[in-house]
């Protein structure tokens, strides 16, 4: 080949190249945009279209247990003492919360965080239940969401540095405080993420409910069940556009690796027909956590659902968990 031929072919591929590159980056671009920019109206999270079919006695009884739960929630925020809290993430956003107060002097807090693309409503429920145990409590919206600024939603690996500064926002005002975390789907990747973190030793017990292992992992799930597209190159392209952007890859942003590290208690919890972060992430997270641990596994729950299918039974696994390991 001569000289002339190799530079032009030489000249093709780095153009092939390049436009390949582009196309990733378009692609990156697409989809860390469908996923991660925030959106106008915070949703449930989770809320992309599942095959459909009779409505099983299962079904029935979560509807129903989940209206009871919203009236219930809907009366007791008619008489709660409650009010909007805001404190200032590292990146100076300007953050949201909701705090209940406890009906009697306590020292017991509870920080719940809500799920992707939501909102802090959406887990007034679980302060109902913190607070008439007499806890105070702490519902942020996360960054991206709910009141809370921000243009990019943190899957976790952000938010866990905000959640920190909802920890010491609460000590700066009682420093004998003992405080529970507990999270829903990506609240719950939140808490875990940050279990491997420095924490201060009033954190005594973390609850995770339908929580991921990692951000590449659950994301790859769903862009088959939403797209039917392989997550090579995709996900490998999208991660790079978050890093450039919001500042975290997907492959970084694991509650696996945090948990390794962790040393306050965790019970997990999941539903055993989780159609959109499997159970079998629960069970892996259950087997890499090296702290005190419990699983709760809720038959017939899909996602998010365990607290409205066995409400007995999940209050009371969350309630003696924690007093287990109150010490």
């Amino acid at each position: 080949m001569t000289n002339k031929k190799r530079r032009r072919l030489l000249a093709i591929l780095s153009a092939c190249a390049a436009l390949v590159l582009i196309i990733l980056l378009a692609v990156g671009n697409y989809f860390f945009d469908y996923a991660l920019v925030r959106k106008g109206d915070a949703t449930d999270g989770a809320n992309r279209e599942v095959a459909s079919g009779p409505v099983s006695s299962v079904q029935s009884l979560i509807l129903k247990n989940y209206e009871s739960q919203v009236e219930a929630t809907n009366d007791w925020l008619k008489t709660v003492d409650r009010q909007d809290i805001f404190v200032t993430s590292k990146d100076n956003l300007r953050l949201h919360g909701v705090k209940f107060c406890a009906s009697a002097d306590s020292h017991n807090y509870a920080i719940v965080v809500h799920g992707y693309s939501s909102s802090c409503r959406h887990v007034f429920d679980l302060a109902q239940h913190y607070q008439t145990h007499s806890y105070n409590v702490v519902t942020p919206d996360l960054r991206a969401c709910g009141e809370s600024e921000g243009s990019y939603i943190g899957m976790g690996w952000l938010d866990k540095d905000d959640i920190l500064i909802w920890i010491s926002s609460i000590l700066d005002e009682d420093s004998e405080a003992k405080i529970v975390l507990h999270g829903v789907s990506m609240g719950a990747a939140t808490v875990m993420m940050l279990s491997g973190e420095d924490l201060p030793k009033n954190v005594v017990a973390i609850i995770e409910d339908c929580g991921y292992t990692r951000v590449d992992e659950v994301f790859s799930s769903e862009l088959k069940l939403r797209f039917n597209l392989p997550p090579f190159p995709i996900i490998n392209s999208t991660s790079l556009v978050a890093k450039l952007r919001a500042g975290y890859s997907f492959e970084e942003a694991s509650s696996l690796e945090q948990i390794k590290k962790a040393s306050v208690p965790i019970l997990f919890i999941h539903g055993s027909l989780d159609d959109f972060i499997p159970v079998e992430m629960c069970h892996r997270l259950y087997d890499a956590a090296n702290c005190k641990k419990e699983k709760l596994i809720i038959d017939g729950a899909g996602h998010n659902q365990s607290r409205f299918l066995q409400p007995d039974e999940y209050y009371k696994a969350v309630f003696d968990f924690i007093a287990n390991n109150n010490a």
